[in-house]
């Protein structure tokens, strides 16, 4: 499996992916918006067919966010979703970050177990967070700058 960054042809196969994985999935403009206002974005590539991606920006100078992770779900259980993470998180440690935040569906249990296997913690509630008016868990995880651990 190849993690390469994201190129404008991805496009159409990253909303295939979007709208397989999410009841409520980013439109095409709102993924474009992201990637020309600069955020990272990271396509997983297995036998040259795009099988997962991950969308994330720094929000503040030591703050990262995961914006969006979709992962095939033909190709689910197989480390990809993790491989996603672990380079992001290895991204942000270049660039000092040392704290990561993202948002899950209170109800997605096996978004929440997923994060927390690859240690985020559970932080605080967020009520009526979704437009469909269900509650987001904010999931957090600290780093350890590269300057630190050297």
């Amino acid at each position: 499996m190849l993690i390469r960054e994201f190129k404008r042809p991805d496009l159409k196969r990253v909303l295939e992916i979007e709208s397989s994985s999410f009841d409520d999935p980013y439109p095409a403009n709102v993924l474009v918006d992201l990637y020309n206002l600069g955020a990272g974005f990271l396509v997983a590539q297995q036998d040259n067919i795009i099988v997962g991606y991950i969308i994330f920006w720094i929000r503040f100078e030591d703050e990262g966010h995961i914006i969006s992770i979709a992962v095939d779900p033909h190709h689910h259980r197989k480390k990809i979703g993790s491989s996603l993470v672990e380079t992001t998180l290895e991204i942000f440690k270049k660039y000092n970050v040392n704290k990561i935040q993202l948002e899950v569906r209170k109800g997605n249990r096996k978004a929440r177990k997923f994060y927390q296997r690859l240690g985020f913690e559970e932080k605080t509630l967020v009520i009526d967070y979704y437009e469909d008016g269900e509650d987001a868990m904010i999931m957090e995880k600290m780093l350890e700058n590269l300057e630190n651990s050297i």
